[in-house]
Formats: C-alpha cells, sequence, structure tokens
C-alpha cells in the first residue's frame, strides 16, 4: 500500500504548485480538418476520411467555426490573441493516433497570457493566471479488452475507434499556480469548475465529463515552504469529474510528501486515477517538448485573424456564468441553498429558457424542481434529455394559469408530450382535456350526486360544510378531473343552501 502523509501535516512542511491543463473537444458539426461528423456515440469507424485517417496525399483544411470557437475562448479568459500563428506537427507514436504525429500549435498559439478570477466556496476569488490556449486535433479511442480495469495491462488485445480522430480541441493551459496553500484541491476544482461553466455559456461545446468533451489533466509538484524553487511534478491524466480532480491533487500531495518526508525523490511521470479509492498509479515517465520534434506544418497556412473579426467575436462574450447567476438570484429572491440546488439538479438554464417563453418564474421553478425532475430520475435520464422543451413547459403553464387545465391534467398532458403526441395545447384540444367551465353542466352534475347522495345533502344543509367534499369528489370523478374543484364546491353549497 502507497505511503501517504496525513494533510495536515503535509501543508505544514509544503507548498503545492499545479498547473491545469484541460482539454475541450469544441461542438462544431465537424471535424478539425476535414469533414467528418463529429456525433458523439456513433458505431465505430464510421465517421473517418482519408485525412482523419491520415491517409498518403490527403491534405487538412481548417475548420473556420473552430478558429471562431478558439478565439471567443481566448477572450472569454482575457487573453491575447495572437495575430498570426502556424500549425505544428507533434511527433509521436501511440496507436490512436493514426498519423503517428498530433497537429497542434506549439510556439504560437491562439490565445496567450490570460486569467481567470476563481470563485471559491468562502466568497473569495483566486486569480488562475493563463499561459496559453491552442488548438489542435484530439486522438482516437483505444479500447482494451480482456482485463479487468479496462487499462492496457492485463488486456488480451485492444480495438481502435478512430471516429474521435480529428474532433477539434483547445487546450488550455495555465501557468504555476502557487499561494494556494491547504486550499490548493479546492482551488483545482474551483478552477475547473468555473471552465466549465465558462465554456457552457459561450455555446462552444457541451463539456460533458463523462463522455470525454472535456478532460483535466492534473500537475502537481511540492516544495518546501519558503523555498523557491519547484518540486519534482507528476501529471495525473483525464481525470473525469469535478469531484475527482479535487480528490486527486489532495491525494497526489499526500503521496509525494510521504515519498519527499522518507527521503526519496518524487518521479516525474504520469499517473492514472484509481475512482474506486480515490488514488493514483504511476503510468509512463513524462515527455518534455523537446521529445516531441515539434516542426511547423507544411500542409496549413498560418492562422492569421484580422482585428474587425476580432473585435466582433469579442462583443458576443457573455456575462460570466457566475455573475449572472449571482444576478439571477438577487432578482428571484431564491436563498443561496435553493440556487445550489438548481445547479445540482442542472435545472437552471431550462428554467430560464422557460422564463424567457413567457412563464413566471416561480412556476418554472416549481415544475422544472418537482415534478420534471421526479421524472428524470424515474428514467434515468439528465433533465436536459427529457423528451419537452421549456418552451413547452411554459405553454403547459400558460393553460394551467388560464384555468384551461387544472394541474392534475397538466401533468397527464406533459405525460402525453413525452410520448410524442405534440404540443400541450394541441394535446389538451385533442384528447378533450379542457376544464369544464359550463356552469349548466356542473349544475347538473353536482344535483345528480346530491341526488345519489341524500344523506350528504342532508348533513351540507344542517351547516356541516366538510361533507361538500364527498358531493364534490363525485363531480370531479364523473367529469374525469376536468372540473374546477373551488368552483363546483361553491355550485354545491349554493345548492344546498
Amino acid at each position: 500500500m502507497t505511503a501517504v502523509l496525513d494533510y495536515a501535516e503535509v501543508n505544514i512542511i509544503y507548498e503545492p504548485v499545479l498547473g491545469m491543463e484541460v482539454h475541450v473537444e469544441l461542438g462544431t458539426a465537424t471535424k478539425m480538418f476535414c469533414g467528418c461528423p463529429t456525433a458523439f456515440g456513433a458505431e465505430p469507424n464510421t465517421q473517418v476520411c482519408p485525412v482523419c485517417l491520415g491517409l498518403p496525399g490527403s491534405l487538412p483544411v481548417v475548420n473556420q467555426a473552430a478558429v471562431e470557437s478558439a478565439i471567443r475562448i481566448g477572450l472569454a479568459l482575457n487573453c491575447d490573441i495572437t495575430p498570426w500563428g502556424r500549425f505544428a506537427r507533434k511527433n509521436y507514436f501511440y496507436p490512436d493516433q493514426p498519423k503517428n504525429y498530433q497537429i497542434s500549435q506549439y510556439d504560437e498559439p491562439i490565445a496567450t497570457n490570460g486569467y481567470l478570477e476563481v470563485p471559491l466556496l468562502d466568497g473569495s476569488a483566486f486569480r488562475v493566471e493563463i499561459e496559453r490556449a491552442h488548438m489542435e486535433e484530439d486522438t482516437g479511442k483505444s479500447l482494451h479488452v480482456g482485463g479487468a480495469t479496462g487499462r492496457i495491462h492485463g488486456a488480451s488485445h485492444s480495438l481502435l475507434d478512430y471516429n474521435r480522430a480529428g474532433v477539434p480541441l483547445i487546450e488550455i493551459v495555465t501557468k504555476p499556480i502557487t499561494g494556494a496553500g491547504e486550499q490548493a484541491p479546492e482551488v483545482a476544482r474551483a478552477y475547473v469548475t468555473a471552465l466549465r461553466d465558462l465554456l457552457l455559456g459561450l455555446g462552444v461545446s457541451d463539456v460533458r465529463m463523462e463522455q470525454g468533451s472535456l478532460r483535466c489533466d492534473a500537475n502537481v509538484s511540492l516544495m518546501p515552504v519558503g523555498a523557491a524553487e519547484f518540486g519534482t511534478r507528476t501529471e495525473t491524466k483525464n481525470v473525469n469529474s469535478l469531484r475527482s480532480v479535487e480528490v486527486a491533487v489532495r491525494y497526489e500531495m499526500r503521496r509525494q510528501a510521504a515519498v519527499l518526508r522518507a527521503g526519496g525523490e518524487v518521479i516525474q511521470e504520469t499517473r492514472h486515477f484509481q475512482e474506486a479509492d480515490g488514488t493514483t498509479s504511476p503510468g509512463r515517465r513524462k515527455e518534455t517538448a523537446e521529445d516531441y520534434r515539434y516542426f511547423p506544418e507544411p500542409d496549413l497556412a498560418p492562422v492569421a485573424p484580422d482585428a474587425t473579426w476580432i473585435e466582433e467575436l469579442r462583443a458576443t462574450i457573455p456575462e460570466l456564468p457566475w455573475l449572472r447567476r449571482a444576478r439571477i438570484q438577487a432578482e428571484w429572491g431564491v436563498s443561496d441553498e435553493e440556487m445550489r440546488d438548481l445547479l445540482n439538479a442542472d435545472a437552471l438554464e431550462p428554467i430560464l429558457a422557460t422564463v424567457a417563453a413567457g412563464a413566471p418564474a416561480d412556476r418554472a421553478r416549481s415544475w422544472w424542481v418537482s415534478y420534471l425532475t421526479q421524472q428524470a430520475k424515474e428514467r434515468g435520464v439528465p433533465l436536459a434529455d427529457l423528451p419537452i422543451t421549456p418552451a413547452q413547459v411554459a405553454e403547459v403553464i400558460a393553460l394551467e394559469d388560464a384555468k384551461t387545465i387544472t394541474n392534475k391534467i397538466a401533468r397527464q398532458v406533459v405525460g402525453f408530450v413525452f410520448a410524442g403526441e405534440g404540443d400541450p395545447g394541441a394535446v389538451v384540444e385533442q384528447r378533450s382535456l379542457a376544464v369544464v367551465s359550463d356552469d349548466s353542466a356542473l349544475e347538473a352534475e353536482v344535483a345528480k350526486a346530491l341526488a345519489a347522495n341524500p344523506d350528504v345533502a342532508e348533513k351540507i344543509r344542517g351547516g356541516k360544510v366538510a361533507a361538500a367534499g364527498k358531493i364534490v369528489g363525485d363531480v370531479m370523478k364523473a367529469t374525469r378531473g376536468q372540473a374546477d374543484a373551488a368552483r363546483v364546491r361553491e355550485l354545491v353549497l349554493a345548492a344546498c343552501s
């Protein structure tokens, strides 16, 4: 079992230095250098062509939409946009890299020297300096078969899927993060969280860590408190959840501290995060830039965005997500706890879209965080994947507020929308679900119910108005729940007066 030091002791002796590398798959329709689609989950090796397979004679062409997304990301991170930059070949052999090199950027990235003010749980902010954001293409995907862990060690054979090869990537690299002290794991998580929120707000990626569209590599090193020279770093690769980023950094700090305290040396290497127990395990020795033998990509012209285009893109940068949330929370008058619940349920954006479609904010919140969240859990899908749009939810609310349908009928309508029967208004019309509002029709049903229950009618006439519930229930049953219960009660009491 790997030795680790108590976390409190780690922070007495050592100062952590972090470096975060985040790879973001862009949400473009086609790949970085060819016209192949990028949809997630397609049958293996069905979204490939000579270019992304690296076949001889094929030539890449830059995806303009990917360049636009890269510039917008750089601007949102307060970076300088490079007025003239080249692509480079990053040479290395790996089975899921079909060309044996990756088209990337080296000494001329699209964006440099930025920062992100990261909100922490205590309400403070921590500035993370950004070294660079550069464009590149993703690799394919290896599936290791026959082992117990899904990794290459112990596997009997491997399968390769090149659908992902060539998907546009932006790699965002921080400068060394110092001064975080014992908050370092929280800062790491908060940074990736803030970056994820920012990218989602920009609309450049779906940032689904479970699908690999956002992948984080966490570099960690330790140096004695008061020292000036950084220690030897390790790089924990492809950490795939926000919680795991924090756990991985904390564990690596404890592990390295134990190595150093025992007189050993930390090895510069990649490490794999183990979700099961929150530990890391050795990978391969870490290469340096020289090992990749970078040289300019001869088949691509330089990227040279003009100043006018950059300013046009700057105008599209939205309000920072955490500032937007604070503004919305103040407008709605909800508590910090209520806002956290909305965020944890991924309900904020559907609610906002429902409000934009005309629904009152409190009614939209009520629908999404109660009934629709319950439906998502029962179906085992994310809230956003329910087969109903915010506009349709707003229509249900409008029908309910207009007393065209009751709340009970509204839920039935939602069920029919889920089943693909159309928009709520059409469902109500086709299935004759509108509330019975004709007093004469209701009075007839009340008379029938009273005649069938003379003893109950007598109690009501004797002043026991609570007995009216029985008659109201019978009328609601007779009208299949399509009557206004409050109005029915009024008619019952009037008939017995």
